[in-house]
């Protein structure tokens, strides 16, 4: 996979920073569906929301792509897909 340079990405169009824009409210201020969750999907979303984001690593490691030192150690990216498919099947209901 390659990265182009910051200063030769696209830039985001006025017509898709448009798009992101939010969504407005039904009239009255009252939801238009009720959504309950059960308790294993409740704590599913706990369990994401708790990931922690490492800014300094996400700045070494762009560092490193921009300075052509960043490899990739296919193997080992293999081997954790494999693992996670294997996690994936063995869940009960799959």
């Amino acid at each position: 996979m390659k990265i182009a340079p910051a200063d030769l990405r696209p830039s985001i169009t006025p017509a898709a920073s448009e798009r992101k824009q939010a969504v407005p409210q039904p009239a009255g201020g009252e939801p238009s569906a009720h959504v309950e969750l059960s308790g294993q999907a409740a704590l599913h979303g706990e369990s994401a929301g708790a990931a922690e984001f490492d800014r300094a690593k996400v700045e070494r490691i762009a560092l490193a792509i921009r300075e052509g030192r960043f490899q990739i150690d296919a193997d080992a990216i293999a081997d954790k897909l494999i693992a996670n498919a294997r996690e994936l099947l063995d869940k009960p209901g799959h």
